[in-house]
């Protein structure tokens, strides 16, 4: 018997049987297709690589079946005859591995952002209604209605002619079928009222797609279980939804939430504060009443056991993986060959939805891959002589140097100091919410143990010990310390650093004074408020810093709110006394600008890049913030002076991670896969 066995049994849609039960979920790139909004190569090889991974099926999210009023960006297009190759050329790639090409055919009715602003066109939602960025939005008329249907038909015809297997209609996060499907629908006409007029819409659009594609070309259709926000709808309604649905459908995927508000945004894709597996209620809710339409469950799902459990206790009948198949698009196929430890999970921290809008590129933490996968299949770089590479330092970016530079074939001796690998992050062992990070640096420590790596703990790596080994490369990847700010009271018995913060938080009192608004900070006095104790965050500029991490900062507003944190910005810390802190108004004398023109007119348009947490209290010229224990987050000072000592002792040299500035895991780990997969070439 299989370990997986119920996971990895077929699946029948319609007409069509699926390999396993594994489904990669629809996932829009509004910034990957080329001006014409034709899926490019660097499009086509993102999807490609999942397809590779065993997946079942590869969604493509976000075409436009009407561009012209229902974009919310640049997303490609199905109602463009000059898409026709590129879409072929982007199925093939896909079904050529074995899986099933999906494209999800999306309208985003009243927060059509990119028609309005973009392309200048009048759009329309379910009812008069005003949208997330406060535009009044008209009720769409009937005419519009019967358009739009014969446009979703259309669109799935195209993609079935240009080799798609499947179509999906995103009937959920609040977009076009969803404001007519919600309570808040106040129609009149045959498109409102009852909950049979309410779906009447979605119904009659797959109706249309049976009838040009054949009645059993699979169509799934994407809702939300539950809204979640204040206001919105919830379970119970949810199922009445998909009892609508059933029996149109093939199958029904059960999200939660809606894209355009931001205290669900991080629910709808689970942040690191929510469990594994935390929408999968929403979907056995709904599997325990349908009768006929197969269901989906999506949402914070990595663990083989766990998938495995999902559909052999009848949860749902497929799992949807989307930032697992970023973080490891190899995690079908691992789990499927009994290779399930060495599956590298999603740590749900956000980078790849923050790249997404801020920066409109792809990129995840802990697979530097991704986003340069045409690069990587086409232009990889074979070394030409074996090298012998000396790596100083263990942490993250260190294994993954000591892992790439031995996969192409190098001579790797990896030094670290402690008993230890993993680096800084491993202070935050006991932190729930870090768990995820915990086993991926398992998973990369248990790599480095199993590879042919000279690996020698407790071990700095010196001039003299490099003179002694003769390395050809020398990567330093020493890290950083906490900078201790010089404040009075600093030393004080009471006073202690943030990594004593995670790993001895019994010794931290009732009450706490964080000092620091970075993530660090922050994170801390999430754990420490976890553990029961009250917490007071101080930074010195009018706002918390969140590293321009723009989607973890709403999963880390909704626990200040959750934990009553209290955040006094613009506020610098001038003494600690065994009392607390005393804390001096500063204004905004040290405040960044808001960003120019250039980013804020580049960054993708949506309401929930809009919001951002400013909390200001006016505090007088001086106050004391009562605490039993002071806890310094401050930032790091780069360890360049030890690093600098190793820069000539071997022909090349290199240099990655905090030692060259504190940043983040998504580059560290893209530095130390690119320097090393480079050495060699001469």
């Amino acid at each position: 018997m299989k370990k997986f066995e119920q996971l990895f049994s077929p699946v029948v849609l319609g007409n069509r049987q699926f390999r396993n039960r594994i489904f990669a979920a629809p996932i829009g790139l509004e910034y990957y297709p080329d001006e014409r909004l034709h899926p490019g190569d660097e499009f086509i090889a993102y999807f490609e690589r999942k397809a590779q991974g065993g997946a079942a099926t590869v969604s493509i999210g976000s075409a436009m079946a009407d561009n012209a009023r229902g974009a919310i960006g640049p997303t490609i297009r199905l109602d463009d005859p000059t898409a026709l190759s590129p879409l072929y050329r982007l199925s093939q790639c896909i079904s050529r591995h074995g899986a099933v090409a999906d494209i999800e055919l999306q309208h985003c009715g009243a927060n059509s952002y990119h028609s309005k602003f973009g392309l200048g066109n009048e759009i329309f939602g379910a009812f008069d209604s005003v949208n997330g960025l406060g535009m009044e939005i008209p009720q769409m008329p009937e005419e519009v209605i019967f358009e739009i249907i014969k446009k979703f038909g259309d669109a799935a015809q195209t993609a079935k002619h240009c080799g798609f297997g499947m179509v999906t209609i995103h009937a959920g996060h609040g977009w076009m079928f969803n404001q007519f499907l919600g309570p808040h629908n106040n129609r009149r006409d045959q498109w409102g009222g009852s909950m049979e007029n309410r779906a009447r819409f979605v119904n009659a659009a797959i109706a249309d797609i049976k009838k040009k594609c054949g009645r059993d070309f699979p169509v799934c259709v994407r809702i939300s279980g539950a809204e979640l926000f204040e206001g919105g709808y919830d379970i119970d309604y949810g199922v009445e939804i998909a009892k609508q649905l059933d029996g149109h459908a093939d199958l029904i995927n059960v999200s939660v939430g809606a894209h355009e508000e931001t205290s669900v945004f991080t629910i709808t894709s689970p942040s690191m504060f929510l469990d594994d597996g935390a929408n999968v209620k929403y979907a056995a809710a709904v599997k325990k009443v349908i009768r006929h339409s197969k269901i989906a469950t999506v949402g914070a799902l990595a663990e083989p056991e766990l998938l495995e459990e999902i559909i052999a206790s009848g949860k749902a009948d497929v799992v949807m993986l989307c930032r697992q198949l970023m973080a490891d698009p190899d995690t079908p196929i691992k789990a499927q060959m009994g290779q399930e430890k060495k599956i590298r999970k999603c740590i749900r921290c956000f980078e790849c939805f923050s790249a997404h809008f801020t920066k409109l590129t792809s990129i995840c933490a802990i697979n530097p891959e991704i986003g340069f996968e045409r690069e990587v299949k086409y232009n990889q770089v074979l070394p030409q002589k074996k090298k012998k590479v000396l790596i100083a330092g263990g942490g993250i970016g260190g294994m993954q140097a000591a892992l790439t530079a031995y996969e192409h074939g190098h001579e790797v001796i990896l030094c670290e100091k402690s008993n230890e690998l993993g680096g800084a992050l491993r202070c935050e062992k006991k932190v729930p919410f870090k768990q995820n990070m915990q086993q991926y640096l398992d998973s990369q420590s248990a790599l480095i143990e199993e590879a042919e790596i000279d690996l020698r703990m407790n071990t700095e790596v010196t001039p003299e010990l490099a003179k002694v080994l003769k390395p050809d490369v020398i990567i330093a990847a020493l890290g950083a310390k906490a900078v201790m700010p010089n404040i009075p009271g600093i030393n004080g018995k009471n006073v202690m650093d943030a990594d004593a913060g995670y790993l001895e938080a019994e010794k931290v009192g009732e009450k706490a004074v964080v000092l620091g608004g970075g993530l660090s900070g922050i994170e801390l006095a999430i754990y420490l408020s976890q553990l029961g104790k009250k917490v007071t965050i101080i930074e010195m500029s009018n706002r918390l810093n969140f590293s321009n991490n723009v989607i973890h900062s709403m999963a880390i507003n909704n626990e200040i709110l959750k934990y009553q944190i209290v955040v006094v910005t613009s506020t610098k810390a001038v003494e600690i006394t065994e009392k607390g802190v005393i804390g001096e108004f500063v204004g905004d004398s040290f405040s960044e600008e808001q960003c120019c023109d250039t980013i804020t007119k580049g960054m993708l348009v949506s309401a929930v890049t809009q919001a951002s947490l400013n909390q200001h209290y006016e505090i007088g010229k001086q106050s004391l913030y009562e605490a039993d224990t002071v806890i310094y987050a401050l930032g790091q000072k780069p360890l360049r002076d030890q690093s600098n000592e190793l820069r000539n002792c071997a022909p090349l040299f290199f240099e990655l991670g905090d030692c060259v500035e504190p940043k983040n895991v998504y580059t560290a780990n893209a530095t130390a896969y690119t320097i090393a997969r480079d050495i060699g070439r001469y």
